[in-house]
């Protein structure tokens, strides 16, 4: 957002150096890139050698047929000899000419020059070269009651100083010149002037066909008509103006729309009134296999959920992004219809997406603009297409809907002042809030202005409102009062991400917003970022995932990540329910993300039981549900090669963590350890062997855990080989081999019984 120096002083009397006005600004309110002299600089003596000059004589170089040999009188004795290149002027013609020492726009110091063996003592200008226009083909002709000699600075817009901001998307009101007026008004409280704008008098009541089928897309279209318009090139204190803000001037109508969309934020269009069949204009969504021209010369074809501005017969724009190439206002249009429309934000930008097609109006639309600044809008370009295109207003239609109330919110200055870290005054509080649009009322309410209804819906954004402009008064000590400790849940969240990191994992930051998410009920943005930023995640799996593509890309091997985040789910509330989640991707497959997984579940003394599952990202037969979530070996499909992958619900974990452990006496006997091969249907579980073998030890059983599954020869077809490792031991004497194969037996026997199992040799 470029910000011209002068025409914010339109607004607000700010009279600072630009430098500090920068800092105060990017501190404060919005960051400031740049400082950018435009034009010429106002340095001593420079500005005195740029003149009103008047061509006395005019005619053919003696050396070059195409270049002109000028006299022209500057205000001084004697007229000064001139070489142009140009042929848009004659003999009496009003010109601008810089004189020799003269320092240019582009920084190069003009001196007298010999042009094919003739003196040029100076330069007639064209309006690139003077940085008010793009026109680079023929020099400026000025009014003719202009008097040679005068100082150009004084009638025409010479230099200025442009600040160019970094405007955050939370701000689209700071993409207007008056919003930035606002707050720098707020910043060193002076008077902001009225918004600017006001409506002349209507000269006819013309009714104007304006239909809106999608009131959810467009909820509010003014249509203005205008008469006996006569178009043009603006006034050069326009196109300076829009230089200094970045745009190309084009005509006066046009440059009129472009004009008030910087000014006060909501772009506009205008049509050639002429051209639309059947004289209206109807706001829809486009059908199937619809198309138009775009003013930049391109065929569009459109997607049904693209909103659309059509007359009788057809799509003619994109709602919000660009004009059409048949109804655009030409040299010719005599009859304009002006367009002041608000539309919602995430269609706008779905379609700006889908067609790769940005602007300077559809990167506003993204952000959201205050539906009521249309009316304004209208006001604004309506009082300069009168005077500047000599048109007549002559009808108007208001379509909306009702428009959203202002929001209320309960503030406290004491709130403030504690959370700021210092003492501020409630009626400086309130005095901030009220110069930046803010309502103070009965009961500790603030009214929120329409602006700033987007990002400013709690307690907490007016606070911060209130100590942005006090930041560098903010002491660097911690808030009084406050004694910090880590909760129960906080407390696990550390011991999970500490038995993660030792067993080799990576902890990854990744996204809460995805392209695409597993839940088809996942929460929707309503105004996204990207296309790519567009859900709020429901499983931490997918970050993860590209995570470890982007290092398989990068040649890293024995990749393990983890990461310890909130996910979003869908809830009746007007806020989705936000759950603490753990997930892990390691490479190895499936066993090694079960041995992480059973070093955090022994970690923290819960009991891990699996049941198998069947889940489409997930191996079939190598995928678990737990209590608290998932454990598989992701699909091919998803992730070439052998990963295993968990993730974890940590509040339900959480409530599994005993809240006393109790701990006994370390076993001073020896264990006896032994291995045992059995037989079994290949649908058994191995952790419903476990378990089986558990129940049949007894006490005395220390350890049971599978150490290899196997099929094939000479495993009988249908079945599979399980390897178990069991280990016995007594808290009170040393086991003999008659103990050990005692309780051998009473496992096998017990396997044999539920499981049909057969104790290979």
């Amino acid at each position: 957002m470029r910000v011209p120096l002068s025409w914010l002083r339109e607004f607000v009397r700010v009279e600072r150096p630009p430098a500090e006005l920068a800092e105060r600004l990017t501190v404060s309110v919005a960051g400031v890139e740049r400082i950018i002299r435009r034009g010429v600089a106002d340095e001593d003596g420079n500005l005195g050698l740029y003149r009103v000059g008047r061509v006395l004589e005019a005619g053919r170089h003696p050396n070059a047929d195409r270049l002109q040999l000028c006299h022209v009188d500057v205000g001084e004795k004697q007229p000064r000899q001139i070489v142009c290149g140009a042929w848009n002027f004659g003999v009496g013609a009003t010109v601008a000419v810089a004189l020799p020492g003269a320092v240019l726009p582009d920084g190069r110091m003009l001196e007298r020059a010999r042009l094919r063996g003739t003196l040029s003592d100076g330069m007639i200008l064209s309006e690139s070269e003077l940085e008010l226009g793009t026109d680079h083909t023929g020099i400026v002709v000025l009014p003719e009651a202009w008097e040679p000699g005068t100082p150009l600075g004084d009638v025409l817009p010479l230099g200025d100083v442009v600040l160019q901001l970094e405007i955050t998307p939370n701000r689209p009101d700071l993409l207007a010149l008056y919003g930035v007026a606002r707050e720098v008004a707020a910043l060193y409280d002076l008077e902001l002037a009225p918004p600017p704008g006001r409506d002349p008098e209507r000269s006819g009541d013309e009714p104007v066909d304006v239909r809106v089928d999608d009131l959810e897309g467009c909820p509010r279209y003014i249509g203005r008509l205008f008469r006996n318009v006569r178009i043009g090139p603006s006034p050069w204190w326009l196109k300076a103006r829009l230089v200094g803000a970045g745009l190309r001037p084009i005509s006066n109508v046009v440059d009129v729309t472009n004009y008030v969309m910087h000014a006060l934020g909501n772009p506009l269009h205008a049509f050639d009134f002429d051209t639309l069949r059947g004289g209206r204009i109807i706001v829809r969504r486009a059908q199937e296999g619809e198309k138009f021209t775009s003013l930049d010369g391109n065929v569009r074809r459109l997607d049904p959920a693209d909103l659309v501005i059509a007359d009788s017969e057809g799509a003619i724009a994109f709602a919000g992004i660009m004009g059409g190439l048949d109804t655009e206002v030409r040299d010719e249009t005599t009859t304009v219809l002006l367009e002041a429309a608000n539309f919602e934000p995430l269609g706008i930008q779905r379609s700006s997406e889908r067609h790769a097609l940005r602007t300077e109006g559809s990167g506003r639309w993204e952000k959201g603009v205050d539906p009521y600044l249309a009316q304004q809008a209208a006001v604004l370009a309506t009082e300069l297409i009168v005077e500047l295109a000599s048109a007549r207003w002559a009808g108007e239609v208001d379509v909306k809907e009702a428009l959203s109330e202002r929001p209320v919110i309960t503030f406290r200055p004491e709130r403030a002042s504690e959370l700021i870290g210092f003492d501020l005054p409630a009626q400086e509080q309130l005095s901030i809030l009220n110069r930046l649009g803010f309502d103070d009322g009965a009961g500790g309410s603030v009214t929120v202005p329409t602006w700033r209804a987007r990002d400013v819906t709690r307690e907490a954004d007016l606070v911060e409102e209130v100590a942005r402009f006090h930041l560098p008064a903010v002491p660097f000590t911690l808030p009084r009062g406050r004694v910090g400790r880590l909760t129960s849940d906080q407390r696990l969240r550390r011991v999970v991400e500490e038995v993660l990191a030792g067993c080799g994992c990576s902890e990854a930051y990744t996204s809460s917003l995805v392209a695409q998410d597993p839940a088809p009920d996942a929460i929707r943005l309503p105004v996204p970022l990207s296309a790519e930023q567009a859900l709020l995640r429901t499983t931490l799996l997918s970050g993860l995932v590209q995570s470890v593509r982007l290092n398989v890309d990068a040649g890293n091997e024995d990749i393990a990540l983890f990461e310890i985040a909130r996910v979003y789910l869908p809830s009746a509330g007007p806020r989705p329910d936000e759950h603490w989640h753990v997930g892990c991707v390691v490479e190895g497959g499936f066993f090694r993300a079960k041995g992480v997984l059973e070093t955090l579940y022994e970690t923290l003394h819960v009991p891990l039981r699996l049941e198998r599952a069947q889940m489409d990202f997930l191996h079939p037969g190598k995928a678990a549900r737990l209590d608290a979530g998932w454990l598989g070996e992701l699909h091919p499909s998803l992730l070439e090669g052998e990963w295993g992958a968990f993730e974890l619900d940590l509040p339900a974990l959480f409530d599994h963590v005993p809240e006393r452990i109790e701990y006994v006496d370390v076993i001073t006997y020896p264990a006896v350890h032994q291995d045992l091969a059995l037989i079994v249907d290949e649908d058994v579980l191995a952790g419903e062997l476990v378990d089986a073998t558990r129940k049949a030890a007894g006490s005395e059983l220390l350890e049971a855990r599978i150490f290899d599954v196997y099929q094939g020869e000479p495993i009988p077809e249908g079945k599979k080989s399980v390897a178990l490792h069991v280990a016995f031991q007594s808290p009170e004497r040393t086991l003999s081999d008659e103990d050990a194969r005692a309780i051998r037996e009473r496992i096998v026997a017990a396997l044999a019984e539920k499981y049909d199992a057969e104790l290979r040799a």
